[in-house]
C-alpha cells in the first residue's frame, strides 16, 4: 500500500501513471478518493453541457414571442440544428480522452462552451441580424452535446467494472439535469436584468410567454439574451475546477502530450465534425436556408459515416495510430447490439425531452372539432388547455433523477435484465400514450386526457431513465477498459439523433392527423430491441450472461 501511495505522489501534476481500480487495497486507500473527485467535477461540466446544448428549443420560443423577423419554421431549423450538431460532435468526443487526456479534454471542451454562450447572449440584442448568424451558434452550440460522449468516456476509465453502473449513471443522470435546469432556469433569467448595463437592453413581449409558475402577459419587458449570458456564471468557475481538480490518467492516455499538444488534438477533431454536419444541414434543411434534398432517415446514417471517414481520413502522425486502435470497437458486434439499446433508453429520453412542450401545445391547446363536412379541424384555441412550460419539464426532470438508480440496481442485479424489464414497459406505455393522443386529438375537451398523457409520458421518462444506467453497466462489463470508453461514447453519438428524430417523427404524424402512429411505432421498435437484449445477453446459450 505504502508503494502505490509513493508512486501516486510522485507523478507529474494533474498526470497519474499507476491507475489500479481493480485493486481493491489501491481502489480503498487511494483510487477512491480520486475517481470520487473527478465525478464530482464531472457532473456540473456536463450539466451546463447539455443545457448550453438545448438552449435553443426555449429560445426559439421566446424569440417567437418577442416578434423576431423570422418565420416559425426558420425558427424551428435552429433547435434542428442544434440537435445534429451535438450528435455529430459526440462521434469525435468518443476518442478524445485516449487521445488526449481526461483532464484536458474535459477542461477545453467546458471552456468551450463560453462561445456559444456569449456569442448567443450577443446575437440575441441584434433581431436585425440575418438568421445565418443565429444558425451559425446553434451549431456551435453542439459543443455542448458532444461533450457527453467524452465525460462517460472519461469517467468510466476512473472505476471499477463493479461500479461502473453506479459511476456512470450518476455522470449522466445528474448531467442529464442539464435539460430540466436549462428549461427552468432560462425563463426565470429572462425576467431580470441579470447584468445590469452590462447586459444590454431589455426588449418587450409581444406575445404571452410563461415559465414553470404560470404566464408571462405580452408587454412585459425581457432579457432575451440571459439565455446565452447566464451560464458564463457558472462556466469560468467550472473551468477552473476541471483544470485544478481533475486528472489524466497515464494507463489510458499514454501519449496525449504537453496539454497545448492535447488542446490541439481536441480543437482540431472538433473542428472537424462541424464538417459534415454543415454538409448534411444544406442538404436536409429546405430553402431558403439549404437544398431539401434528404429526408431524415438518409440524411442520419450519412452524417454518421461522413464524420467516421473524416476522422479517419484527417487523423495523423500518432494520432491517426489512436483513431485506428478505437476505430477496433466497430468490429464488435456487441458494439451495434448496445447501439440499438441506448438508442431505446437515451435516444428515447432525449427525443421526448425535446418534443413534450410541442406534444402538448398541439394537442392539448386546440379544441378538435368537425366542421360542417365532417373534418377535423384543430385550429379553435382551447380555453382549458394546460400550459407546456407548467409542465414540460416534469418528464425530463424524473427521467434524470432516476438514471443513478438504475446503474445501482443494475450493479446488484445484472444490466441486461433491467434493460429487459424497462423495454417491456416501454412497449406498454407507448401504445397506451399512442392512444391517449388519437383520443385527445379528436376530442372537443382534449384537457380531459391530460393527466393520462402525463401520466403515461412520465412512465416512458422513468423507464428511459433506469434503462440509461442499465445499459451503462453492460458495457462496463462486456467491454476492456481500453475499449468501454469508446463504446460509451459511440452508442451515445447514435442515440443523442433521437434530439431530431422524435420531434420530426412525431411533428409529422400530428400534423397528419395521426399522432397515435408516431408512438405505436416507437412501441414496435421497443419491441424488437427487447428481443435483441434477450437473444445476445439473457437466452440461456447466450454467448455473453449478463446477469
Amino acid at each position: 500500500m505504502n508503494t502505490t501511495v509513493k508512486n501516486l505522489a510522485t507523478d507529474s501534476g494533474a498526470d497519474i501513471a499507476d491507475w489500479r481500480p481493480e485493486d481493491e487495497q489501491f481502489w480503498e486507500s487511494t483510487g477512491k478518493k480520486i475517481a470520487y473527485r473527478n465525478l464530482w467535477i464531472s457532473v456540473p461540466a456536463l450539466l451546463c453541457g447539455f443545457a448550453v446544448w438545448g438552449m435553443w428549443g426555449i429560445i426559439t420560443v421566446q424569440m417567437l414571442n418577442l416578434g423576431f423577423p423570422f418565420a416559425p419554421a426558420e425558427l424551428f431549423t435552429l433547435t434542428a440544428i442544434a440537435g445534429i450538431s451535438g450528435a455529430t460532435m459526440r462521434i469525435p468526443a468518443s476518442f478524445l480522452v485516449r487521445l488526449a487526456g481526461g483532464r484536458n479534454t474535459i477542461f477545453l471542451t467546458t471552456t468551450m462552451l463560453l462561445a456559444p454562450a456569449i456569442g448567443t447572449g450577443i446575437a440575441l440584442q441584434h433581431p436585425e441580424w440575418p438568421l445565418w448568424v443565429f444558425q451559425l451558434l446553434a451549431l456551435w452550440s453542439g459543443v455542448g452535446g458532444g461533450n457527453f460522449a467524452s465525460s462517460m468516456s472519461n469517467i468510466s476509465t476512473f472505476f471499477p467494472k463493479r461500479l461502473q453502473g453506479t459511476a456512470l449513471g450518476l455522470n449522466a443522470g445528474l448531467g442529464n439535469f442539464g435539460v430540466t435546469t436549462m428549461q427552468i432556469v432560462i425563463p426565470l433569467v429572462m425576467t431580470v436584468g441579470l447584468f445590469g448595463a452590462f447586459g444590454g437592453e431589455p426588449m418587450t413581449l409581444v406575445k404571452d410567454s410563461g415559465w414553470i409558475f404560470g404566464k408571462i402577459p405580452a408587454g412585459t419587458p425581457t432579457w432575451i439574451q440571459n439565455a446565452g449570458f447566464a451560464w458564463v456564471l457558472s462556466l469560468i468557475p467550472l473551468g477552473a475546477l476541471c483544470w485544478f481538480g481533475m486528472n489524466n490518467l497515464k494507463t489510458v492516455s499514454p501519449d496525449a502530450g504537453h496539454p497545448v499538444a492535447a488542446f490541439a488534438k481536441v480543437t482540431y477533431l472538433y473542428t472537424l465534425a462541424f464538417v459534415p454536419a454543415i454538409f448534411i444541414l444544406y442538404l436536409y434543411l429546405p430553402a431558403p436556408t439549404g437544398l431539401g434534398l434528404l429526408n431524415m432517415w438518409v440524411a442520419i446514417p450519412l452524417d454518421i459515416l461522413l464524420a467516421l471517414m473524416v476522422m479517419k481520413l484527417a487523423a495523423f502522425g500518432p494520432m491517426k495510430e489512436g483513431v485506428s486502435k478505437q476505430f477496433a470497437i466497430f468490429r464488435n458486434k456487441h458494439t451495434w447490439s448496445l447501439t440499438a439499446l441506448y438508442i431505446v433508453t437515451f435516444g428515447s429520453f432525449i427525443g421526448f425531452s425535446m418534443v413534450l412542450p410541442l406534444a402538448i401545445t398541439v394537442i392539448f391547446g386546440f379544441q378538435h372539432i368537425a366542421d360542417a363536412a365532417g373534418v377535423m379541424t384543430h385550429t379553435l384555441k382551447n380555453p382549458n388547455a394546460p400550459s407546456a412550460l407548467t409542465y414540460a419539464w416534469i418528464g425530463p426532470f424524473v427521467g434524470a433523477a432516476v438514471r443513478p438508480v438504475g446503474g445501482w440496481i443494475s450493479d446488484k442485479v445484472g444490466g441486461s435484465i433491467v434493460t429487459q424489464i424497462i423495454s417491456a414497459v416501454m412497449v406498454l406505455a407507448s401504445t397506451a400514450v399512442g392512444y391517449v393522443m388519437m383520443q385527445a386529438y379528436g376530442s372537443a375537451t382534449p384537457e380531459q386526457y391530460f393527466p393520462a398523457f402525463m401520466g403515461l409520458f412520465i412512465v416512458l421518462f422513468v423507464a428511459s431513465g433506469i434503462g440509461n444506467g442499465s445499459t451503462f453497466r453492460t458495457i462496463g462489463v462486456i467491454f476492456d477498459r481500453q475499449q468501454a470508453g469508446p463504446v460509451l461514447g459511440w452508442t451515445s453519438a447514435v442515440a443523442a439523433y433521437g434530439a431530431f428524430i422524435a420531434p420530426v417523427v412525431i411533428g409529422a404524424q400530428i400534423k397528419a392527423g395521426t399522432p397515435q402512429y408516431a408512438m405505436y411505432g416507437f412501441a414496435i421498435f421497443y419491441a424488437v430491441c427487447l428481443v435483441l437484449n434477450w437473444w445476445f445477453y439473457l437466452r440461456k446459450n447466450a454467448e455473453v450472461k449478463n446477469p
